[in-house]
């Protein structure tokens, strides 16, 4: 029986992102773990939990799911010479990918990819990544701009000099993992590393916590940082600021830090990719006899040379007076959108005035209203 498609498989489309593909598969071990079933519903579990594995194995590392979106399965396939078989990893492989799934379903890590060993054999983590919103002006992310933020810091307590314990004190190896910082336990037919839910992978046990950092050993204080702001950057993208994030466990790395950016609505643009939009007003008398108006750029100003008879709704087009994006060549356009204005609070000498146009419009017929009479013949058509 042919072998189905690994996107089909995980329910993503081709173009997923490597987070799509993670969560998918997620969902399916969770949903097919043959633990979780019983019976004849345990073997079919197992068949589908063993064929989301193989999917996300191959579609998790980038050569194989290159090779196999060129080549599809015979690109993957070890016995047809490809490098990318299910089983080329081993066992090994496949914990150290899957290490905080297993944690999802059974209720504990299982030494994911922010967990390694130290050098005293305890796990270490990596910090948390920190998420920081900077609201910016379209002209800044246009041009670009440096400036400041204050975001969080951990330095080391002065009380207890970094270790947590209370000044006379010192911290006992936990009993629990034996200063490991991790325990196993069986399901089923798997053996599982967890963290050890006593010192939380610490190895040690604090049992007089030092009362300035009530045991972290670290105290939360304020830095400041500068942040240059690349030009051409768009709503929605991210600066990252690496090790400025949460510090790490056990002597692990920090975490990085993510600015994502927030562009304040314009009052008078709006940005689309690398263009620009903009509504120009015009009085009903200049777009009835043409002439030159002057509309603001970005950085300046520029004219539009209107034909006699612009329409409501005309747009024109300047070419390169829009943003240059972070990875494009050129600028792009800026788009003029015309909005014919419809006198208001007029006089009663300018209300004379306009019945006796609007009389000698009447009287030149269609040619003045060209659009009018289009629509009007197209209702006729449809009440026939």
């Amino acid at each position: 029986m042919a072998k189905r498609d690994f996107y089909d498989i995980l329910g993503v489309p081709k173009n997923a992102t490597d987070d799509d593909i993670k969560k998918a598969y997620r969902r399916l071990a969770a949903k097919h773990h043959p633990d979780r079933h019983q019976g004849d519903e345990a073997k079919k579990a197992e068949e589908k939990f063993k064929e989301a594995k193989e999917a996300y194995e191959m579609l998790s590392d980038p050569q194989k799911r290159a090779a196999y979106d060129q080549y599809g399965h015979a690109g993957v396939d070890p016995n047809m010479g490809g490098r990318g078989g299910p089983g080329a990893e081993g066992f090994g492989g496949f914990a150290e990918a899957f290490g905080d799934i297993f944690g999802d379903i059974f209720g504990g890590a299982a030494g994911g990819a922010g967990a390694r060993r130290g050098a005293g054999g305890q796990q270490v983590y990596r910090g948390s990544d920190l998420s920081y919103a900077m609201e910016i002006t379209l002209e800044e992310a246009a041009n670009g701009r440096e400036t400041q933020i204050r975001v969080p810091s951990w330095e080391s307590c002065e009380t207890c000099k970094g270790t947590g314990a209370k000044p006379g004190t010192s911290a006992k190896t936990c009993t629990t993992c034996n200063g490991a910082g991790t325990v196993h336990m069986r399901q089923g037919f798997f053996s599982i590393q967890q963290t050890c839910p006593h010192c939380q992978g610490s190895g040690k046990i604090i049992p007089e916590p030092c009362t300035s950092c009530n045991g972290a050993g670290k105290i939360k204080k304020q830095k400041t940082l500068e942040v240059k702001i690349p030009a051409g950057i768009n709503e929605g993208m991210r600066i990252r600021s690496a090790g400025n994030g949460e510090p790490g466990s056990n002597g692990g790395p920090p975490g990085d830090l993510y600015i994502e950016i927030r562009v304040k609505p314009h009052d008078i643009f709006e940005r689309d990719g690398d263009d620009l939009h903009c509504t120009v007003p015009v009085a009903l008398t200049t777009a009835a006899l043409g002439g030159t108006i002057e509309v603001p750029t970005l950085g300046s100003k520029a004219e539009i040379e209107l034909p006699e008879g612009t329409q409501h709704g005309k747009t024109f087009r300047l070419r390169g007076k829009g943003v240059k994006g972070l990875r494009s060549s050129y600028p792009g356009d800026l788009y003029c959108h015309v909005a014919v204005e419809t006198p208001v609070k007029i006089t009663e000498h300018q209300r004379k005035l306009l019945k006796e146009l609007d009389e000698s419009f009447r009287k030149g017929g269609e040619r003045h209203s060209p659009t009018s009479k289009s629509w009007a013949d197209r209702v006729k058509d449809l009440f026939k």
